[in-house]
C-alpha cells in the first residue's frame, strides 16, 4: 500500500471511530469507506453476541473475548477493528484471531489516540471519544466480511490487576451505550477466581452478578444480559486473607468535604460446625379464609423446607393464626427428626379458615422464652391486614415494642396486595429485621426458602462495628444485622477527617463475645471510586422516604431527599417528583436561573409530571397493589449495593419530548466526578450549577481553540466535553457553558 493511500484510510478510519463505532469499550469494527457499497447506514453490521472469559490468579488476569459481527447487506465489504485497552492496564501479552487465523494488530498511543480525536472533535462536530483519549487502541485490518454471514473476533490479552489496601480491582471496559446502534444481542462476563489465600467480600458495584464459590480459594462470578445497551465498565472486587472472616473498606473523600465509605464483611466459605450458633425459630402462618387454595398450598411447603432444613441444635415452634392464634408445641422443641416429623403432619393438616387475628399471633410469638439468650427470629406470613383483636396499626405496633422483651427479629413475608404494608414495615422497622413482598404471580415457596437458605447458619450474631479514630455518621443499614454463613454484610456510610484507622468487629458467637480487627485507610482527597456517593446517596434516600411513608413528611425531610436524588442521579418516580416540585417553585419565583433545571424537559410533558406527582402520593398507601409497591421499591433504594438497583421504577420513567418523540429518564442521567448531570432538550447540565455561587461565568463556542485550551488545561473537563456540544458545569469555581 503506497504511503498516501495509507494516510488517507488513517484518516477516514480517525473520522469513522466517531460515527460508525459499535461498541468502542469491546471493540468495533470501522468499515473501510473507499468502497462504493450502498449499505443501507453509516455502519451495517450487527453483533450477534459478546462473550468474556477472565481467568485470575493471584494479581494476573487473563481476559478472553469472543465477538460476533453479521453483515444482514448483499455486499462483501472490509474495514478494521478497533480495540482499546482498558485504561492503566499493564498489558503483558496480546493476541488477536480473525474466524480463527491469528492476525497482527498495530498499536496506537495514547498520545496519538489523543491526537486522533481532538481532530475528529475539529471535523466532525462529535466530541464523544473525548472520554477515552488518554487510552491507547489496537487496530487491525479485516477483510473480507462476506455479505449475510458472521465475522467472529477472538482476543486474548494478559495483566497485572490493581491492588490497593488489600483490595483486589478488576475492570472491563464495557461501556458502549453511546456507541451503539442497537442493543446487543448477548453479552456476558465469566470470571474464574483463584487464590492461594482464602476469596473474601467478592463485590461488583456495576452489574448484577451470580457468584458460585466452588471452595474457599476457588469462586466463580459471571453476569448474562440479553438485548441491552451496556453504559458502564464492569468493576470487580474482592480482598483475600485467611482468617475467619474478611473485611474490605472502599472510600471517597473531596477534599474539604466529608468522605463516603464502602464495607463488606464475608464469613469463610466453609464454617466449623462449631462456630456455627444455634438458633431459635418461630414460624408464624396466617390460615385465615383468604389464604384458600394456591397460596397456602405454597406457603405450607415453603414452611416445609425450612424445618427440614434446620440445623442440629435449632429449636423451633408453629404458630397457625385465623379468628383465633394456636402454638403446635406450646414451647420450642429440638430440631431433631421426631419432632420435624411431627410438624410436617401438623402443617399438611392445616386448612384455610376465619379471620385475621394478627394481634394474638404476634403475642403468642413473642411471649416463648429464650432462657438461653440464643439468636430466635420469628418469621410471619400473612396475606390480610387484621380484623380480629387489636386492628389499629400504631397500637398493634406499640405492643410489639412493648412485648419484645427479648429483642426477638420478626420478618415479615406479605403475600399479594391486599396487606396493610405499614403494619408490617414498621413491625419490621422496631424489631431491626426486614420485609418481603410476594406479588400474585409470584412463587411464595421460593421466596421463602430464598430467604431461609440465608439465615439458615448464624456466623456472628449481635454485631457491632468501632471505626477507630475516624468518626462516622449516617450509616446505612441503620441497624447491623447478624451475619450469616454464604452471606456477606455490605455498609455504606460517611466519615469526618481521614487516615488510617483499626475497624474492630464484635459479635457473639454461640452466645460467646468474640472481636476481629482489621487495619484499613479512609482516604483524603481521593474520588477515584466515585461510584460510592450514588449508592449512599441511594440508601440515605430509601431511609428518608421510609420515614415519610411510616411517619408522615416534612419540609426537611422533603428538601434533603429532593437535594440528595439531584446530586447523585437517584431517579425514581419519587424523586423525579419532588425534583420537578422544587425546579417549577424556584424557577416561578425566579430563585434559581431556568438554565440550570436538570429536568427542564421532562417540566414540559404535564402528563408524566402528573403521573409521577400520583407516584409520590402511593407512599401514604397503607394497602394495595401500589402501597406494596412503593414498599418494595423503596426498601431496593435501601438495600442498593450496585448502580443498576438505584433507579427503581425505572420502567415507569418514560416521557415525550415536545417533538414527539419518547424517552426514558433514567437513560439521560450520567454521573460526572461524583455527581450527576442532566440531559435536558439540547443541554446536559451539571447538578453542582444549583448549589455553587459567585463562579466566574466563561462561555465557549463548541471546537473552538478555547475549547481545545480548556480541554488540554484541565483533564477533567475532558468528561464534561464528551457528553455532547451544548454542556453547562462546574469546574474549579467556573461556570462553564460550552455552545454550537
Amino acid at each position: 500500500m503506497k504511503p498516501i493511500y495509507f494516510k488517507k484510510i488513517l484518516q477516514f478510519l480517525c473520522i469513522f471511530l466517531a460515527i460508525t463505532s459499535i461498541s468502542f469499550a469491546d471493540g468495533f469494527i470501522v468499515i473501510d469507506p473507499y468502497r462504493p457499497i450502498p449499505i443501507p447506514s453509516a455502519f451495517p453490521l450487527e453483533v450477534v453476541y459478546h462473550r468474556v472469559t477472565v481467568t485470575i490468579n493471584g494479581q494476573i488476569a487473563e481476559t478472553h473475548i469472543e465477538q460476533s459481527f453479521y453483515n444482514p447487506t448483499n455486499y462483501m465489504i472490509e474495514g478494521y477493528y478497533i480495540f482499546p485497552i482498558p485504561k492503566n492496564a499493564v498489558f503483558k501479552s496480546f493476541s488477536m484471531f480473525i474466524n480463527g487465523k491469528e492476525t497482527p494488530a498495530e498499536l496506537l498511543d495514547a498520545k496519538k489516540a489523543k491526537e486522533i480525536y481532538e481532530e475528529i472533535v475539529r471535523k466532525l462536530k462529535d466530541p464523544a471519544l473525548l472520554e477515552y483519549s488518554e487510552q491507547n487502541i489496537y487496530k487491525v485490518r479485516i477483510f473480507p466480511i462476506e455479505s449475510r454471514a458472521e465475522k467472529k473476533v477472538t482476543i486474548t490479552y494478559r495483566e497485572v490487576i490493581n491492588k490497593e489496601s488489600g483490595i483486589f480491582e478488576y475492570v472491563y471496559p464495557l461501556n458502549t451505550e453511546k456507541f451503539s446502534a442497537k442493543p446487543l444481542k448477548d453479552v456476558s462476563v465469566h470470571v474464574k477466581l483463584e487464590s492461594d489465600e482464602e476469596i473474601k467480600n467478592i463485590y461488583s458495584p456495576t452489574h448484577n452478578i451470580d457468584i458460585v464459590r466452588k471452595s474457599n480459594n476457588q469462586v466463580e462470578i459471571s453476569y448474562e444480559e440479553t438485548n441491552v445497551k451496556p453504559n458502564i465498565d464492569f468493576k470487580l472486587y474482592y480482598n483475600t486473607n485467611n482468617s475467619k472472616l474478611g473485611l474490605s473498606l472502599i472510600s471517597y473523600k473531596k477534599s474539604g468535604e466529608d468522605g463516603m465509605f464502602f464495607l463488606s464483611v464475608t464469613p469463610s466459605i466453609y464454617v466449623n460446625k462449631n462456630d456455627i450458633s444455634e438458633k431459635d425459630i418461630t414460624f408464624v402462618l396466617d390460615i385465615s379464609g383468604s389464604m384458600a387454595g394456591d397460596k397456602l398450598d405454597q406457603a405450607k411447603k415453603a414452611l416445609i423446607y425450612c424445618i427440614e432444613n434446620l440445623n442440629m441444635g435449632d429449636r423451633f415452634e408453629i404458630i397457625k393464626f385465623s379468628t383465633e392464634a394456636y402454638a403446635f408445641f406450646k414451647k420450642l422443641v429440638d430440631a431433631n427428626s421426631e419432632n420435624k416429623k411431627k410438624a410436617r403432619d401438623f402443617i399438611n393438616e392445616l386448612n384455610p379458615v376465619g379471620g385475621t387475628n394478627i394481634d394474638e399471633a404476634l403475642q403468642l410469638a413473642l411471649s416463648t422464652s429464650n432462657p438461653n439468650n440464643r439468636p430466635h427470629m420469628i418469621i410471619f406470613i400473612t396475606d390480610g391486614k387484621p380484623t380480629i383483636g387489636e386492628t389499629n396499626e400504631d397500637k398493634l405496633v406499640q405492643k410489639v415494642k412493648d412485648e419484645n422483651n427479648n429483642k426477638y427479629r420478626i420478618f415479615t413475608f406479605g403475600i399479594g396486595n391486599e396487606i396493610n404494608t405499614h403494619l408490617l414495615d414498621k413491625i419490621t422497622e422496631v424489631t431491626k429485621a426486614s420485609r418481603t413482598y410476594i406479588a400474585p404471580n409470584e412463587d411464595i415457596e421460593l421466596k421463602i426458602s430464598q430467604f431461609y437458605d440465608k439465615v439458615q447458619s448464624p456466623v456472628l450474631t449481635d454485631v457491632s462495628i468501632d471505626y477507630g479514630s475516624i468518626e462516622v455518621f449516617q450509616t446505612y443499614p441503620k441497624t447491623i444485622p447478624d451475619l450469616f454463613k454464604g452471606s456477606n454484610l455490605i455498609i455504606f456510610g460517611r466519615y469526618k477527617s481521614s487516615g488510617n484507622s483499626q475497624i474492630v468487629l464484635k459479635g457473639k458467637i454461640k452466645g460467646m463475645d468474640t472481636k476481629y480487627s482489621f487495619n484499613v485507610d479512609f482516604v483524603n482527597d481521593n474520588t477515584k471510586n466515585d461510584f460510592i456517593p450514588p449508592l449512599w446517596a441511594s440508601r440515605r434516600i430509601g431511609y428518608l422516604l421510609d420515614q415519610i411513608r411510616l411517619n408522615g413528611e416534612s419540609k426537611e425531610v422533603v428538601d434533603e431527599i429532593t437535594e440528595l436524588a439531584r446530586t447523585y442521579g437517584i431517579v425514581t418516580p419519587y424523586t423525579s417528583y419532588l425534583i420537578l416540585e422544587d425546579e417549577k417553585t424556584r424557577v416561578a419565583g425566579r430563585y434559581m436561573n431556568e438554565e440550570f433545571q436538570t429536568l427542564g424537559d421532562v417540566m414540559k410533558d404535564e402528563e408524566f409530571y402528573q403521573r409521577n406527582k400520583g407516584e409520590y402520593q402511593y407512599l401514604s398507601e397503607k394497602t394495595g397493589q401500589y402501597s406494596v409497591q412503593a414498599s418494595e421499591e423503596v426498601n431496593g433504594l435501601n438495600d442498593a449495593y450496585n448502580v443498576t438497583q438505584t433507579n427503581q421504577g425505572a420502567n415507569r420513567m418514560n416521557y415525550f419530548r415536545n417533538d414527539g418523540t419518547e424517552q426514558n429518564l433514567t437513560q439521560q442521567v450520567r454521573n460526572v466526578l461524583g455527581r450527576a448531570v442532566y440531559q435536558s432538550e439540547n443541554y446536559w447540565i451539571d447538578s453542582e450549577l444549583q448549589t455553587r455561587t459567585n463562579q466566574k461565568n466563561v462561555r465557549i463556542k463548541f471546537a473552538s481553540d478555547e475549547y481545545f485550551e480548556l480541554l488540554n488545561k484541565n483533564n477533567e473537563s475532558a468528561q464534561f466535553l464528551a457528553l455532547g456540544q451544548n454542556v453547562r458545569f462546574s469546574l474549579d469555581n467556573t461556570y462553564y457553558e460550552i455552545y454550537e
